[in-house]
């Protein structure tokens, strides 16, 4: 039996739900909301959906009823104000951290055996706050950032290049936002390395696309977008699961790797029934040091302002 609770029944967590229930993948999903009915009304929603897209996993909902998510095997935290139009992930550093702090005390009561999956923003930060309120062990604590962002720069090369994305292999590290580093020396095609396929400056134009993928979207729509979000958690929780030991970059804990300690980042990691099972480092050339380096410094000022909120 496996039974994964999403805290925060907005888009992506909805998203998730549903995704997450028509692969078959765990047994139980609780949705947790603090408005009341939101939660119930989308879970209603999905099982009425379940006798056409066949099938059955147990879907409940809840208005902030944290006892539903007893003993939950994967927490997902969605929950938290979403990026507006002229915000960065950073402005909501001050709402989310303290709306994560409250959620991730009541995750560890509830489920204090169970792996956290923090997909708020800005969820560097957030990642470490999850890990330094629950006390788990790092390998319990997890973001997911680099997973969604390979989405995006894998959708815009398949635009690009008029090739399947399904052919697509592709690293991006570094932290979620302006600043991550997509890896063309590390991408490939069909096993065809990228560049040849496409000279410097494209990359570059798809480089600087995958960086403001989530800003392109919420200039369309008004708000963050959720399918590519939903899909991304669910093939973290799969490999988590099924223990596929699958090789993913996720926002994880550092202590020593890439000479970086006490800080979350997105890395390539292996990924199964521990969570975060080893955290594989890179050998960076030049560019991709400076630009990874970078993305660390911009990371690590967030967490510092967020330890001085306390």
């Amino acid at each position: 039996m496996s039974k994964v609770s999403i805290i925060g029944a907005g888009s992506v967590g909805t998203s998730c739900a549903y995704t997450l229930a028509q692969r078959g993948l765990v047994n139980e999903i609780v949705l947790l909301d603090i408005v009341a009915g939101v939660a119930e009304g989308k879970a209603l929603d999905m099982r009425q959906a379940a006798a056409i897209q066949r099938f059955d996993t147990k879907i409940t909902g809840v208005t902030n009823d944290y006892n539903a998510t007893n003993d939950s095997d994967i927490v997902v935290l969605t929950s938290g104000v979403a990026r507006k139009p002229g915000m960065s992930r950073n402005d909501l550093i001050t709402t989310n951290a303290s709306i994560i702090k409250n959620v991730v005390e009541q995750v560890t009561e509830h489920s204090p055996e169970g792996i956290i999956i923090v997909v708020s923003n800005p969820l560097d930060v957030l990642c470490y706050c999850a890990y330094t309120i629950s006390k788990f062990p790092k390998n319990r604590v997890m973001g997911m950032s680099g997973l969604l962002d390979i989405t995006r720069y894998k959708s815009f090369l398949s635009e690009k290049l008029h090739v399947s994305t399904k052919d697509i292999q592709a690293l991006i590290l570094g932290g979620h936002g302006s600043t991550m580093v997509p890896m063309p020396r590390y991408t490939t095609i069909g096993g065809i390395p990228l560049r040849q396929w496409m000279g410097d400056e494209e990359i570059e134009e798809v480089i600087a696309r995958t960086r403001l993928g989530g800003d392109e979207i919420i200039q369309l729509l008004g708000t963050s977008g959720w399918h590519a979000a939903g899909a991304s958690i669910c093939q973290m929780i799969e490999a988590i699961i099924c223990d596929q030991k699958r090789v993913f970059p996720v926002c994880a804990y550092l202590e020593g790797e890439y000479g970086l300690n006490d800080i979350y980042i997105g890395v390539p990691v292996i990924l199964g029934a521990n969570g975060v099972e080893k955290i594989i480092e890179l050998e960076l050339d030049e560019e991709d040091a400076i630009r990874f380096y970078e993305s660390e410094k911009e990371v690590r000022g967030n967490v510092n302002v967020m330890k001085r909120m306390k």
